[in-house]
């Protein structure tokens, strides 16, 4: 497990879960993407601040490998690492549940760059992840 970059800790809260008292499948693209968000936060990457200068993450493609529910009060661990293929950076993020670390979800997420509307690499970006990139 060397490989992640980031790891987050949280809590299913009761309004999560479907009538078959599991977190509905929708929550879990919640909880990546407020992993991947604190993740860029604590690199410095302020959403607000690249917005202004004309630079907009977004994600292009989304996949998500169901393994093991989780249900109301359990916590869990989503961990993250990134690689850069061409003008792409791909997310590869897990979660697990605590304390037995069985594995719940396995996700790859695609992001591509718009720099003032259009498709570009982002230097900006490039800097800052740098240094978090996985061979």
């Amino acid at each position: 497990m060397g490989k992640y970059v980031f790891e987050l800790k949280m809590k299913v809260r009761d309004y999560e879960c479907d009538l078959q008292g599991i977190v509905n499948n929708a929550n879990y693209q919640h909880y990546i993407e407020h992993t991947r968000h604190e993740f860029l936060a604590s690199t410095g990457i302020s959403f607000a601040e690249l917005h202004r200068q004309g630079i907009d993450p977004v994600v292009a493609r989304l996949s998500m490998a169901f393994k093991t529910p989780l249900a109301s009060r359990d916590e869990f661990l989503s961990k993250l690492y990134v690689k850069k293929e061409g003008i792409k950076y791909v997310f590869y993020q897990d979660i697990f549940r605590l304390p037995d670390l069985k594995p719940v979800i396995k996700a790859t997420v695609e992001t591509v760059c718009l720099i003032n509307g259009k498709l570009k690499e982002s230097e900006t970006l490039n800097q800052i992840l740098t240094p978090y990139l996985s061979e």
